[in-house]
């Protein structure tokens, strides 16, 4: 398993014991044919990455971007760096997601619940954004390691989500993917403040403005998405969703397929009679209704929800253990998305958005994707020994190679869910059509 337990602080301060040089001259010469290089950034002198930092192991995979761990050679100080390849830079439009992502990320002020961008620069081969390293963990897998879960834990993660939510919009900014991967804790310590650290889908706003894209994971979209009709109120929707899975451990709207979660979104009809929601407070529950409020004008702002009595008296909220079913969910459900991301890291126009039908039919283009060089990829960075089937030893191995814990109990449920046998997948068993968290 190597070092897939082990902190990136950890695994980095014996690396900077190696000589720098191993890494230097591949990446020098990466790219070195490339004709005519686009530049992004305006007014940002081109350099090799590798003359300032040590490029180390790779800390994450987004639909955009490769994260990996950094060192500054000068202070040795350990960072993170989102290296967004031109490659994938296509069009006009590409290149100006990029620029806008870098333009937020610099307009939006210092905070501690904001990963802070120390620099952003770029080479011939990629844009990198340089921002502190943040190596305590996603927010649902520190939830299930703590093993004790309460309504006032719910109550302290959500007041800093919508903190970000609200320190965006004053700022003219909508995040536009708000979910739980995009939250990381800074460190360790049970104290270590939680921080958003993806801003690749937010956009610039003016009062009244009104937008069409469809952007985002299906799971958070807010209805007005779905109609092509938004503002700012869709990230206070994503946030509500989150509390919800925070309190009881599924999202919302749930279907078996992503069209069904579409349609059950635009119903909007919320379950609080399944376990735990009987033992949820009233207050809690009247929090998550006025955040899922269909109509984006009735629904509360950023504002509101921060002065809502349940989260004004946080401190107050029940301190009692919402159950080992709501932990369960949320590590399968943390899982899940593991799974996912690790299955579609072969990525086809790395940009994260969705158009309509894309949204509407993406089970269908799973189960098409038999013979697709896509999934054939994935299969096989699951099938270790190439023997044509996944094993379950194998799936436990991938998926604890982001420094889960043991993944043997989720594993296992994913076999369920996926093959029939029980036994191994094979490249023409359920694996193609799996239910996949977007």
């Amino acid at each position: 398993m190597g070092n897939c337990c082990r902190s990136p602080a950890a695994v980095a301060r014996e690396d900077v014991k190696s000589n720098y040089s191993s890494h230097d001259h591949a990446r020098k010469e990466a790219g070195a044919n490339k004709k005519q290089p686009i530049t992004v950034l305006a007014g940002v002198p081109k350099e090799n990455i590798e003359d300032r930092y040590l490029v180390d192991r790779e800390l994450g995979r987004g639909e955009f971007g490769v994260t990996y761990l950094c060192i500054d050679r000068d202070t040795r100080e350990l960072l993170a760096c989102k290296s967004i390849s031109k490659r994938k830079l296509r069009t006009a439009v590409d290149i100006d997601d990029v620029r806008r992502e870098v333009a937020i990320m610099k307009h939006l002020p210092k905070n501690s619940s904001i990963v802070s961008l120390k620099e952003a620069c770029e080479d011939d081969n990629a844009v990198h954004l340089v921002m502190e390293l943040c190596e305590g963990g996603e927010l649902f897998d520190r939830i299930v390691a703590r093993g004790h879960y309460t309504e006032r834990a719910a109550a302290a993660v959500t007041r800093t989500i919508v903190e970000v939510v609200q320190l965006c919009h004053k700022h003219g900014v909508i995040h536009r993917d708000l979910k739980p991967e995009n939250f990381l804790f800074a460190n360790k310590k049970e104290n270590s403040p939680l921080k958003a650290i993806d801003f690749g889908l937010s956009i610039f706003f003016k009062p009244g403005e009104r937008f069409s894209e469809i952007v985002g994971s299906p799971y958070y979209m807010a209805p007005e998405v779905l109609k092509r009709n938004y503002g700012p109120e869709i990230d206070i929707w994503s946030a509500g969703v989150i509390l919800y899975i925070l309190l009881c451990g599924v999202p919302p709207f749930w279907a078996e397929s992503e069209q069904g979660v579409a349609q059950a979104i635009l119903r909007g009809l919320i379950d609080f009679k399944r376990d735990p929601w009987p033992n949820v407070s009233e207050s809690a529950k009247s929090l998550v209704r006025q955040m899922l409020e269909p109509d984006p004008k009735l629904r509360l702002t950023a504002k509101q929800v921060l002065e809502h009595p349940w989260l004004q008296n946080a401190k107050k909220a029940p301190n009692v253990p919402l159950g080992d079913v709501v932990r369960s969910r949320l590590k399968q459900f943390s899982m899940m998305n593991r799974f996912k991301r690790k299955a579609l890291r072969v990525d086809t126009n790395g940009k994260g958005t969705l158009d309509y039908g894309e949204f509407l039919a993406v089970l269908l283009h799973l189960r098409r994707m038999a013979n697709d060089e896509h999934l054939h990829k994935a299969f096989s960075y699951f099938d270790k020994d190439g023997n044509g089937y996944i094993e379950p030893n194998e799936l436990r191995d991938a998926l604890m190679e982001d420094g889960a814990d043991d993944c043997t109990d989720v594993a296992n449920d994913i076999f369920q869910e996926v093959d029939t046998d029980k036994a191994n997948i094979s490249f023409f068993s359920p694996f193609s059509c799996c239910r996949m968290h977007y």
